[in-house]
């Protein structure tokens, strides 16, 4: 089974170089390519340019190719040594490249045999500390020396040396870098540095030409080009950064490089791709531009970066969820636990609450939210609009921060009960209730029909129906026989809570 891996694209430094060398056979009766120059171009009709539809980055890479830095971030690592093939089983030669990364294969096909590659101990097992070099791409900010990279890039580095196109090199200093964005801000003692000009991403659309310039395996100042397939992407574990997606080609080393429009503004930090093989497959993602000069200040000023936090759990929601809570279409986030003491809990949010705005900005769906709250100061009041009870209702919260510890509810439940809903359940005991920290809840002991069809399993509890508490049999029974054709359950699962729609027919 082929895994799929979404890999940060910075690696080991390359020393292979692929040489290919080709020929063009021409005949008299073939013409020669016309040559159009830019002024020339410019002049043609609107027509002809749009049967052509193929823009020119000439002048973009011209005029902000310089700004785009390579960078050398060496690590020390644990390096494995692998067995030659001599008779006494030869010298283990060693990869600057740790194992499990997804490039380590790539990189054993090319260097596995190479008789330059330091040799490894007695019986060629060993392991030791070594240093090794990782290849990343970065762009500067600021004529004074401020650039911008992804923090995986120099991530346990301790010497990091930033190349410019003109083949200058200086020894950088990491400002800071935080990980949960994956921007890390680099700062070298130079003036009267080329810089990029700083876009908006809001502003771009998908279907737009987009361009990106980096070191991929060490090909320095490399232009690749693309579209934006999608915006504001989710991605697992990467809970705050609504990703630009592209199917720009982006290799190992073009981390930290950065993404253009036609019109030569930085749009986003290319930071990884999305494959089943640890190369390029047609999925790159960026971290939009404007997140990045947040987090990019924030180091600057302060070292470390703050995050708004409400102390919820979400889910998204789909159209049997939406019909269950009187909704007209399936928008927002649907809040599925409420963290005992935070801002949410203490703003008098509930379970069964479908977040639709923040501070009067749509939510369009659950994974919008995370990115919403977090970029709203600690200690500040926002308005967070709820849909409860088939209405929408303004709540006032006093955001916390990122670094407040979370508290999750847990839960445990039993009754007994059939009938449309299809489950035996019984109440929870005080000494359930006291290790999940619930006051009610009813445990599902055999689940059938309409609620084994919903995914409803043996050991759920069930918390709430259509956001209502429910604590006893009869009266999990009433709110059945009382639901229309389809209700939400709010269960509890491995410590996690969650929403399920369930179909009465």
């Amino acid at each position: 089974m082929n895994a799929k891996t979404l890999s940060r694209s910075a690696v080991a430094i390359a020393v292979a170089v692929a040489l290919s060398a080709g020929y063009v056979a021409g005949h008299r009766d073939v013409p020669a390519p016309q040559v159009i120059s830019p002024a020339q171009a410019a002049m043609m009709p609107a027509e002809a340019a749009a049967k052509t539809g193929i823009p020119d980055f000439s002048g973009l890479v011209e005029t902000y190719g310089p700004a785009v830095v390579n960078i050398s971030a060496k690590h020390v690592v644990k390096q494995t040594a692998l067995r030659g093939g001599g008779e006494n089983g030869g010298n283990a030669q060693q990869l600057p490249i740790d194992p499990s990364d997804p490039f380590y294969q790539f990189y054993r096909h090319f260097f596995g045999n190479m008789p330059g590659m330091q040799g490894g101990g007695g019986d060629g097992g060993d392991q030791g500390d070594q240093p090794s070099a990782s290849l990343g791409s970065g762009f500067i900010v600021s004529s004074d020396g401020y650039i911008l990279t992804n923090a995986h890039v120099v991530d346990g580095a301790n010497v990091v040396t930033v190349k410019l196109t003109d083949k200058r090199e200086f020894r950088a200093k990491v400002v800071g870098a935080d990980k949960q964005s994956d921007v890390a801000v680099l700062k070298i003692d130079a003036t009267n540095l080329p810089t990029v000009k700083i876009g908006d991403p809001n502003q771009s659309k998908v279907g737009q030409w987009v361009v990106a310039i980096g070191s991929p395996y060490g090909f320095d100042n490399t232009v690749t080009s693309g579209i934006i397939s999608a915006k504001s992407r989710s991605l697992p574990n990467e809970n705050y950064t609504p990703f630009i997606q592209t199917d720009v080609p982006v290799n190992p080393g073009n981390s930290g490089g950065p993404l253009f429009n036609l019109q030569g503004e930085v749009i986003g930090i290319n930071s990884m791709i999305y494959s089943q093989t640890g190369g390029f497959q047609g999925l790159s993602f960026a971290i939009p531009i404007n997140e990045a000069i947040k987090v990019k200040d924030d180091l600057v000023k302060t070292g470390h970066v703050s995050r708004g936090r409400l102390g919820v759990a979400v889910q998204g929601m789909n159209q049997t969820l939406a019909n269950s809570f009187g909704m007209s279409t399936p928008n927002g986030a649907l809040v599925s636990s409420v963290d005992p003491g935070g801002p949410a809990a203490k703003a008098g949010l509930q379970p069964g609450d479908v977040i639709t705005a923040v501070n009067g900005s749509p939510v369009a769906d659950s994974t919008d939210l995370p990115a919403q709250i977090a970029s709203i100061a600690p200690g500040s009041t926002a308005t967070v609009t709820v849909w409860r009870d088939k209405s929408s209702k303004d709540i006032k919260v006093t955001i916390g921060s990122m670094s407040d510890s979370k508290v999750a509810s847990n839960d445990n439940a039993p009754a007994q009960v059939q009938g449309r809903l299809g489950v035996a359940v019984r109440p929870l005991t005080p000494e359930e209730k006291s290790n999940a920290s619930v006051s009610h809840g009813l445990l599902v002991q055999q689940s059938g029909g309409a609620a084994e069809n919903a995914g409803i399993q043996p050991g759920d509890v069930i918390l709430a129906v259509n956001g209502r508490p429910v604590s006893s049999v009869d009266q999990l029974k009433q709110m059945i026989s009382q639901a229309g054709n389809s209700i939400a359950l709010l269960i509890q699962r491995d410590n996690a809570q969650i929403f399920v729609p369930v179909d009465l027919g």
